[in-house]
């Protein structure tokens, strides 16, 4: 068995050599984006090597893992809503409602029943275990992806996550082209094409009584504390919405309160830590001249903040989830 895996090791190795020499000279990667290249390209070498928690090299959980991770990371927490969490504890409804002031006096039960009628009820991502190798990217929209290369890196990965008013035509070389799961919220509503998933970020009750309307029909909700669209393109059975629980874990158990409620963003780290056995990042924090701007657009302002949320603290401790090892972040050029 040993030997039959040290075979299949070289081989893999001998093809990756060959392929990444290839690569370079056809001048598809740089020499800093091929370093990258060869990493993700050892991927096959997980599914070898697996051990008894995943099949990658290394694992989300495992028995030596620091002991700031072991305090957080918390599996009983599911990151979807299904019906099943339909009813809130009054501690989590509270906090949930104090987010974005949310004055609406609907039943929440109600409006999540409602919601299923529309959008499938089910549990994805629960399949952790030893014959699983599931890598995911996190792509945020930073200005530090412009000239990175990235763009094959990306979408080599098994889960693709964008958020918010990301665009990829156009920008594949340094972003990619492939989506799996595109988050919004009404607020930040894109149309989507009809294999993407739409992962719903809701801050309010609002939010949802606005969802099941604007995915099929046109919704009657046009406003919040912006104008709202009443109706975008998304494929109605490919829909999955974050669970308030899972925003209120992230925010007191991995922010220790910090902020009034996480960033989107980070709500996308912790919720890769979940479903994914090895995490990626891009496209996060300051371009290399220190401005906080997007990818696709010219910077015009460059005092932007992190309004609501703890920016600091959140750097902080995605740094800290890198030095430990549970997930990479590429910092683009």
């Amino acid at each position: 068995m040993i030997i039959s895996r040290i075979r299949k090791v070289r081989r893999v190795i001998v093809l990756l050599c060959i392929t990444s020499i290839v690569v370079f000279y056809t001048g598809q990667l740089s020499s800093n984006s091929l370093v990258d290249f060869v990493k993700n390209a050892l991927r096959p070498l997980d599914r070898i090597l697996s051990s008894k928690y995943c099949a990658c090299l290394k694992c989300m959980t495992q028995p030596d893992d620091d002991l700031w991770f072991q305090k957080r990371f918390n599996t009983s927490f599911q990151p979807f809503l299904t019906r099943k969490y339909k009813t809130l504890s009054n501690d989590t409804r509270m906090w949930w409602q104090k987010l974005q002031k949310d004055r609406t006096i609907a039943n929440f039960s109600e409006v999540v029943e409602k919601l299923f009628q529309v959008i499938p009820d089910a549990d994805l991502y629960m399949d952790a275990g030893p014959e699983r190798c599931r890598t995911c990217a996190v792509v945020g929209n930073s200005g530090n992806l412009k000239g990175s290369h990235y763009g094959a890196l990306i979408d080599s990965s098994d889960v693709i996550i964008r958020m918010n008013k990301a665009r990829t035509s156009g920008y594949e070389r340094d972003v990619g082209s492939r989506t799996t799961h595109h988050i919004i919220y009404p607020e930040s509503a894109i149309d989507l094409d009809n294999t993407t998933s739409l992962l719903f970020f809701p801050f309010k009750t609002l939010d949802l009584q606005w969802l099941p309307g604007a995915i099929t029909t046109g919704s009657h909700i046009t406003f919040s504390y912006l104008r709202l669209r009443p109706k975008i393109k998304a494929n109605k059975d490919l829909v999955l919405v974050l669970n308030p629980v899972f925003m209120k874990y992230v925010h007191e158990v991995w922010l220790d309160n910090y902020g009034k409620y996480p960033s989107t963003g980070f709500m996308a780290l912790i919720l890769a830590l979940h479903i994914c056995d090895e995490v990626n990042v891009y496209g996060f924090g300051k371009d290399r001249n220190g401005n906080w701007h997007h990818y696709w657009e010219t910077i015009t302002n460059k005092k932007l903040k992190t309004g609501p949320h703890p920016g600091d603290y959140e750097y902080n401790v995605t740094r800290k989830l890198s030095e430990i090892h549970k997930l990479e972040i590429y910092k683009g050029w």
